[in-house]
């Protein structure tokens, strides 16, 4: 098959090449999908895309009438796809259920622990020879109340690791697992007991702004907030003013929710035009990472490997069930 690869890096172009092995012609093309980006895909088959291709109804309309069949997401998640849209033009959608939740949750925690002791912070006053701890002051992790909202892989990897701290751990998920190693509550009760919340669930119109000036309002005075899933559970002005009334006292970032046009690419040289993310940056108790939480050696060649199947797979006739995305999957 002919696929047009977008928002491609050079790790991309790297993995991808080494488990197409050959199979495909795969086009690797830096820009993302957008409505003026999308004659690239003329003459393909298939665009592969990331988490921020934009997958509108109007792009995937243009992009049918181009030729092109399959959607092959290089993510987990699927909220950039208008799937409704897929669907009435008879596009199929594949996605990358699993690759390595330990990835995800192992970068959560170390935000969690960078937050806590003030790595960052230390770090910079070492390499200024100041070696005062006035500032510095963290917390024991062991008995600590955490809530983890979103018990799909990623969130079980994270109660285990958790686990070996010695916290207390509480859960929240509309599907509950009987295998995991915590107490499942209701959302307003984790709000009210936990000192840390971490985000591990999906967006969709149930998540969409999760935490909000209302939920923020339940959660305890100085409560640290980790999202390392989607950017938009968060609303942003929310946690600013959650910041600056001190009812948030930690904040650890991996997504934001306008990030689309600001992470994975270099701006060093730009003034960044976002007004509330660059407030974000001047608190000294948030920490922002670029969407790096699922960036190992183990994932992306995870990633790799099933994005190559799943073209395969439609190629030969029909996608597994469980790669496979439908408008029904998006609605839950």
């Amino acid at each position: 098959m002919r696929v047009a690869v977008f928002s491609t890096k050079s790790y991309d172009r790297q993995f991808l090449t080494a488990a197409n092995d050959g199979r495909h012609t795969l086009t690797f093309l830096e820009p993302r999908l957008t409505r003026e980006t999308l004659s690239l895909a003329t003459g393909h088959d298939a665009v592969c895309l990331f988490v921020n291709d934009e997958g509108s109804a109007e792009n995937l309309t243009k992009l049918h009438e181009l030729g092109v069949r399959l959607i092959a997401l290089r993510s987990a998640g699927f909220n950039h796809v208008d799937l409704a849209t897929a669907e009435e033009l008879g596009m199929t959608v594949a996605r990358v259920p699993a690759y390595s939740p330990y990835s995800v949750a192992e970068h959560t925690v170390a935000l969690m622990l960078t937050l806590n002791r003030k790595i960052h912070r230390a770090h910079n006053r070492v390499r200024e020879a100041n070696f005062s701890l006035d500032g510095l002051l963290g917390f024991d992790m062991r008995g600590r109340t955490i809530g983890v909202i979103g018990t799909g892989k990623i969130g079980r990897c994270t109660l285990d690791i958790l686990q070996g701290f010695g916290c207390t751990l509480l859960a929240y998920d509309p599907f509950p697992n009987d295998d995991v190693t915590a107490s499942y509550v209701d959302l307003p009760t984790l709000f009210a007991e936990s000192d840390i919340i971490t985000l591990h669930c999906p967006l969709t119109p149930d998540t969409f702004h999760l935490i909000n000036s209302d939920s923020v309002a339940q959660m305890k005075k100085g409560v640290m907030i980790i999202n390392t899933s989607r950017g938009a559970l968060v609303e942003t002005q929310a946690v600013i003013d959650g910041l600056k009334e001190r009812r948030i006292g930690y904040l650890g970032l991996d997504v934001y929710e306008e990030e689309a046009d600001l992470f994975f690419e270099n701006l060093s040289d730009y003034i960044i035009q976002d007004d509330q993310f660059m407030r974000l940056t001047t608190f000294p108790n948030v920490i922002i990472t670029g969407h790096q939480a699922f960036f190992t050696e183990e994932a992306l060649r995870a990633i790799a490997e099933t994005t190559v199947d799943n073209i395969t797979q439609f190629e030969d006739g029909e996608v597994t069930d469980s790669n496979r995305v439908t408008a029904a999957q998006h609605r839950r």
